[in-house]
């Protein structure tokens, strides 16, 4: 009956989009005013304006011992958001692109009907009153000369430890300098300067489910003063990719992650590996994965996967945009959950994977079980264990998508006088793209 109710409810909180505050109508219509002022005074060409919305709503069952359960469906067990983006991109002139984005995320009320929480962790509040929310999250300027390709400016970016997350309602972005040389023939080098990024901060109480942005969506120093880094793709040998990657944290950490893919007649494999000095620790955050999967074209997608996180390890091997979340973040990991992020990743984390994934009757349809052994130096042992069920289907401009996940947790004595036991989750994504 709640997720009836969800559906019928879209049409209407859409609608509302346009009475949200004079604020945030501000904010957009600045961002795209400006940007098409440029485009013009530049006689810009391909000028492309547009955007998404989404509704995100999950609920959550737990089993918990020595306290009151939460029953999946009910109001205090469950989280929703809208996300809103509005972008524009153009050609300046002859190699010269710019493009900008601007986030939204409100509740619209929905945590006075169906849920207690959001699902963005960039939501303010004054008086227990969640803001509606909106920031700049992308405004860059990209030329080539060549081979050559500089970006600087607000952007997502896409490396193994340092990247955008985008499984929630919003997603973090980076304020960066990056240069790009395809000189080489089959590799690309890469070399970046990450001044500041918008993913540390966790001011949500429990169910926050999509912990990613910080408040307000507000801009921190990446590390302690921004992070160089340097990578190498290269795909010489056809079927095989390998990639390097440098990071260099002043005063917080120098990083390597190393990373190998074959994809040969269906069959797939792979090999990672990733050691992080920190400065504050004295053991180094290491860890290595593999993975072994076959193809059948337009069949099914089979895959195994098994990860290691040495048990000293002080951190472990996650997003380093994220890492500080409370909720967990994500990693490039072949091992990575679905959903309960922050395990396959943690220190001392023994994690094997199975999936597959199909499309019967233009569903998409994956299946995906998880299991990780948790053991750091000196620390009683955990198991966390998640079986994840997953149908997607676009409809024209509108994607859809159902989540059904169980999570099973246990840890060795002494177990705290309450800890949940498992947890039973279901979620609806629907996302308008235009």
């Amino acid at each position: 009956m709640l997720l009836t109710l969800t559906r019928l409810q879209v049409s209407y909180y859409v609608l509302n989009l346009m009475n949200l505050g004079d604020r945030m109508k501000s904010v957009k219509m600045s961002l795209v005013a400006v940007l098409l002022l440029g485009a013009n005074v530049y006689a810009a060409d391909n000028v492309k304006v547009g955007g998404d919305a989404k509704l995100f709503y999950g609920t959550q069952g737990e089993t918990l011992n020595g306290a009151a359960e939460k029953d999946i469906f009910n109001k205090s067990a469950s989280y929703a958001d809208f996300g809103f983006t509005l972008g524009v991109t153009a050609d300046l002139m002859e190699n010269v692109k710019a493009g900008g984005k601007v986030q939204i995320v409100s509740t619209l009320g929905l945590e006075h009907e169906i849920a207690t929480a959001p699902w963005s962790s960039a939501h303010s509040s004054s008086s227990g009153v969640l803001n509606t929310t909106e920031w700049v999250s992308e405004g860059w300027l990209e030329g080539k000369l060549g081979n050559t390709t500089g970006k600087i400016g607000r952007m997502t970016l896409d490396t193994p430890l340092a990247f955008t997350e985008t499984w929630s309602v919003d997603y973090n972005t980076f304020e960066a300098v990056v240069v790009s040389n395809e000189d080489i023939p089959d590799t690309t080098l890469s070399g970046m300067f990450i001044a500041q990024s918008n993913g540390y901060a966790d001011d949500l109480p429990s169910p926050a489910a999509g912990s990613i942005t910080s408040t307000g969506g507000a801009f921190n120093t990446f590390g302690s003063g921004g992070a160089y880094v340097i990578g190498a793709t290269n795909n010489s040998i056809k079927p095989l990719t390998a990639q390097a990657w440098y990071y260099d944290l002043p005063n917080t950490a120098d990083a390597v992650w190393l990373q190998a893919d074959l994809d040969y007649d269906g069959i797939l494999a792979g090999a990672q590996y990733v050691n992080i000095d920190r400065t504050s620790a004295t053991d180094n955050d290491i860890a290595y994965a593999l993975k072994l999967g076959y193809a059948i074209p337009d069949v099914v997608t089979v895959t195994a996967a098994y990860s290691s996180v040495d048990d000293k390890s002080p951190t472990g091997v996650a997003n380093m945009a994220t890492e500080g979340q409370n909720a967990g973040a994500a990693s490039s990991l072949y091992t990575e959950y679905w959903w309960w992020f922050a395990t396959a990743s943690a220190p001392g984390s023994d994690t094997m994977m199975l999936s597959a994934e199909s499309t019967v009757y233009d569903v998409d349809l994956f299946l995906g079980l998880y299991s990780s052994d948790i053991q750091p130096s000196g620390a009683s042992k955990q198991e966390v264990d998640e079986i994840t069920f997953t149908a997607s289907k676009s409809c024209g401009p509108v994607d859809t998508s159902l989540a059904l996940i169980y999570d099973m947790f246990d840890q060795d004595a002494p177990k705290p006088t309450t800890y949940m036991k498992d947890l039973s989750t279901v979620q609806v994504y629907l996302t308008y793209n235009y």
